[in-house]
């Protein structure tokens, strides 16, 4: 995405959202700056942005959102200072945590975890097959792109950041890859849900790789949600109101399914101007868990991933990258299960 590209999304997309309610403590007016995807994996946000859950818990205090196609270009607005925080990928918050070295974003919650994969279109049916194909990924060191070109490096076959190698590699927005599928310019693609879905129920594809079948427990972060540490230590009460809001949207997630899918479908329709149809809603829900826990282990083996490929320039170390103290005071308000940060 050029830079005149995101100047027009954050200049058309950008919402801004006033709030009412119990006030933060934060001295002063605040206001929020908030990324997001429109995709499943995302959820929590879209429920949280949607259905008010932010907007009550932030009372006094100002939301704005923008929506983005992929974690890096949310990692150069949080970098820039053009967002305050951001749900996004395990990598590209490692990425953001590194390059800085460890001081621009502090993870302080995780959102969702599972609902990621490769699909491929078929009569593939070996790894050996994909050699010589073409297949996509959302943007180059994004969390998907980072599994697949890790996973096709344990299956014996090489990428190159350029697109050689044994696999051509391709990175495009999720809404172009679901288009060059069914017109058979791609082979396949490593997508989050509900692009996933929608690769197997409208593109007629097949599922290769379902993630959680390579994680013990089939558990690793999908979501995550960053803070720029400046407006973190600024903004406290803010912050803590943000996870108090998120918190109930994933209470509402896991606990009303059936209500929760026809919210999420708004909030997506709403951005993307269009719904998802039932069949492709239930096979990603399936996939997809919704927990404030980041699953901070499998966040380490994802930044050993990332440096192993090249993607990341230095070995990654992580400590001090999570702060779950707000999140774990608004759990026990609740009293619900502290999370560990590691």
């Amino acid at each position: 995405m050029n830079r005149l590209t995101k100047a027009l999304l954050f200049a058309a997309l950008a919402a801004v959202t006033a709030c009412g309610g119990s006030a933060a403590a934060d001295s002063g007016h605040v206001t929020l700056r908030l990324g997001y995807q429109p995709n499943l994996t995302h959820a929590t946000a879209l429920v949280g942005v949607g259905q008010g859950y932010f907007r009550r818990a932030l009372g006094g205090a100002t939301l704005v959102t923008t929506p983005f196609n992929a974690g890096p270009d949310e990692v150069e607005a949080l970098l820039s200072n053009s967002i305050d925080a951001a749900y996004l990928g395990p990598n590209p918050a490692v990425n953001a945590y590194v390059k800085s070295h460890g001081s621009a974003i502090r993870v302080v919650a995780g959102a969702a975890e599972g609902g990621a994969g490769l699909v491929v279109r078929s009569g593939l049916s070996t790894a050996a097959a994909l050699k010589g194909k073409t297949l996509a990924t959302p943007q180059l060191g994004n969390t998907q792109d980072v599994a697949l070109r890790y996973w096709l490096k344990q299956q014996g076959l090489q990428t190159s950041t350029t697109g050689g190698g044994d696999v051509r590699i391709i990175t495009e927005d999720n809404a172009t890859t679901l288009t060059a599928f069914k017109a058979g310019q791609i082979d396949g693609a490593w997508v989050p849900e509900p692009w996933l879905s929608r690769l197997i129920v409208e593109g007629k594809g097949n599922l290769f790789v379902d993630e959680r079948t390579l994680w013990p427990a089939g558990e690793f972060a999908t979501t995550l949600l960053a803070v720029r540490t400046s407006f973190l230590q600024a903004h406290p009460d803010t912050v803590k109101a943000l996870l108090r809001g998120q918190v109930d949207a994933n209470t509402f997630l896991s606990s009303q399914p059936a209500a929760a899918q026809a919210a999420t479908n708004d909030a997506l329709s709403n951005l993307t101007g269009k719904k998802l149809s039932p069949a492709v809603l239930q096979s990603a829900w399936v996939r997809l868990t919704f927990t404030n826990d980041p699953v901070a282990a499998t966040v380490q083996v994802a930044a050993a991933h990332a440096y192993t490929l090249g993607l990341l320039t230095s070995k990654p170390d992580l400590k001090g990258l999570f702060d779950l103290t707000l999140l774990n005071q608004v759990l026990a308000a609740d009293h619900m299960s502290a999370v560990p940060a590691s």
